[in-house]
């Protein structure tokens, strides 16, 4: 099994980010989970921890400390960016390091699925001094999903469906950079503002296909946390 590390930057008194109404610890925890649930909905051959689940402090020393006692394979630390620029771009630690080409070499896997389910404008795959990347013990990477400050990138993340977006994105490259298998029989959790057609889209299949396989389920009354079958 692959243990994988999620870590949604900020938290509790540290609200990271904040513009146009948006604080970015929010963000970070709304992208961890969506991650969460669509890792563990579609892929199997791996098992998930993430530094926190809820609007809590946790220090960067207690985040890498969570991630090298468990002996995670991979740790992927999830921010929004600031500072009057547009799109998304991705980072590792700048260090000379043995595991240096492989890092970065997932790094492009997971940069590449984000950039192409968002749309988002690529500034690029970067290196930095982090310290959840340079003090964790495995592959690691960190990402900045947009810019709060930003005004077209702030209306974006406002949006649950494009937080999905993000969200799939990097459940997609941390698959294809950690060998996750699909699984054969899928289902997804119902959230605020699906439909049957929209997910249909999805995950590429019809409404025909997902009202026969769900026959007890009301197609025009989803349930916030019902699980169907998409696949």
């Amino acid at each position: 099994m692959t243990k994988i590390f999620i870590d949604p930057g900020h938290g509790g008194e540290d609200p990271g980010a904040t513009a146009n109404g948006l604080r970015e610890k929010n963000i970070c925890l709304s992208l961890a989970l969506k991650l969460r649930d669509v890792l563990n909905q579609e892929y199997e051959g791996h098992t998930l921890k993430l530094s926190r689940e809820a609007d809590t402090t946790v220090t960067l020393r207690q985040r890498t400390n969570m991630a090298n006692s468990w002996g995670a394979d991979y740790f992927v630390s999830i921010h929004i960016n600031a500072g009057g620029g547009t799109g998304f771009e991705s980072y590792i630690y700048n260090g000379n390091y043995a595991s240096k080409p492989e890092t970065n070499r997932l790094r492009n896997l997971l940069h590449e699925q984000v950039v192409k389910e968002t749309g988002y404008r690529d500034r690029g795959k970067k290196e930095a001094n982090f310290h959840v990347l340079r003090e964790s013990a495995m592959y690691g990477v960190l990402t900045e999903n947009g810019f709060i400050d930003h005004s077209t990138d702030a209306e974006k993340l406002k949006s649950d469906a494009f937080l999905n977006q993000i969200a799939r994105g990097h459940a997609s490259g941390l698959a294809r950079a950690l060998g996750l298998k699909r699984k054969s029989v899928q289902y997804h959790t119902i959230q605020k503002g699906d439909t049957f057609w929209a997910l249909s889209r999805q995950y590429h299949t019809t409404v025909a296909k997902l009202l026969k396989m769900n026959p007890g389920v009301d197609a025009e009354r989803l349930q916030i946390g019902e699980r169907i079958r998409v696949k």
